[in-house]
C-alpha cells in the first residue's frame, strides 16, 4: 500500500474509490474481489481464494491507525473487532496496543509494505501467522454519526494479502438504517423497538460494536 493518506472522498464517489483500491490490490496479490453494490451486507471486500481463513492460525489485530480527529476511535474500534472476531471463531485473535513495547520495536507501518525481513521478525516477535492492521479513515459522532474503516489481513510466513475491507458508514444513509435493523434482528432475541435501533444512531460505542459485527460477517 502507498505511504501517503488516502483522503475520504464525498460518499457518492465512495463505491467507485471503493471498486479502484480492491480491483488494484487484487492485481497485485493475485486475490478474487467478492463485491456487493446493493443489498444489506458491507459493499466490498475481497479474500484470497487459495488460502482458507479458518486455516490461518493464530492473528494478532494490531491498534488501528487513525486519521480522524477522535483519538479515542481507534482504540474503540480495535477493541469491537477483537470481541466480534472472537464470537466469530474463524481463527485465534490476540491485539496489540500501539503503546505496547513490541509494536514500538518492530516499528510497525500499517501504510507500507513490508520486507520478508520484516515479516520474519513480527511472526517471531509476535508469535503469530498473521497480522491484522488498519485506519480509522474518517469519523464523526452524533448528530451526523459516520465512520470509514479500512483492513489488510497479511499472511507473515509470505506476505500475501488474505483478505481487505473497505467501507464507510452514515448514519443518515438509508441502507446502513436497514442494515442496523439486520443487527438487532441477529443480536437481540427479544421484541425489536425503534428505541433499541435509535440507541445505535446516537451511542458511539453501540455503533462501533454494529460496525465491527458487519466487518467479523465477512469473513
Amino acid at each position: 500500500m502507498d505511504k501517503e493518506k488516502m483522503t475520504p472522498l464525498p460518499k457518492i464517489r465512495s463505491a467507485v474509490l471503493h471498486t479502484a483500491i480492491l480491483l488494484a490490490l487484487a492485481l497485485v496479490s493475485g486475490c478474487h474481489v467478492i463485491y456487493k453494490p446493493t443489498g444489506h451486507e458491507p459493499d466490498y471486500y475481497y479474500v484470497n481464494p487459495q488460502k482458507l481463513l479458518p486455516t490461518v492460525g493464530k492473528v494478532v489485530l494490531i491498534e488501528l491507525d487513525n486519521d480522524s480527529t477522535y483519538p479515542q476511535i481507534s482504540a474503540d474500534v480495535t477493541e469491537a473487532l477483537f470481541q466480534a472476531l472472537q464470537k466469530k471463531q474463524v481463527f485465534s485473535i490476540e491485539t496489540l496496543s500501539q503503546s505496547n513495547s513490541q509494536w514500538r520495536s518492530l516499528q510497525i507501518d500499517t501504510r507500507a509494505p513490508y520486507s520478508f525481513e520484516q515479516l520474519g521478525t513480527m511472526r517471531k516477535t509476535l508469535n503469530c501467522n498473521a497480522i491484522l492492521t488498519g485506519v480509522v479513515t474518517a469519523y464523526q459522532p452524533y448528530p451526523h454519526l459516520s465512520i470509514g474503516l479500512r483492513f489488510k489481513l497479511i499472511d507473515l510466513s509470505d506476505g500475501q494479502l488474505l483478505w481487505a475491507f473497505e467501507q464507510i458508514w452514515d448514519t443518515t444513509d438509508k441502507t446502513t438504517e436497514k442494515r442496523i435493523k439486520d443487527y438487532f434482528q441477529a443480536q437481540i432475541r427479544s421484541e425489536i423497538t425503534p428505541l433499541h435501533e435509535q440507541l445505535v444512531v446516537v451511542s458511539s460505542l453501540k455503533f462501533v460494536k454494529f460496525v465491527a459485527y458487519e466487518v467479523a460477517k465477512t469473513m
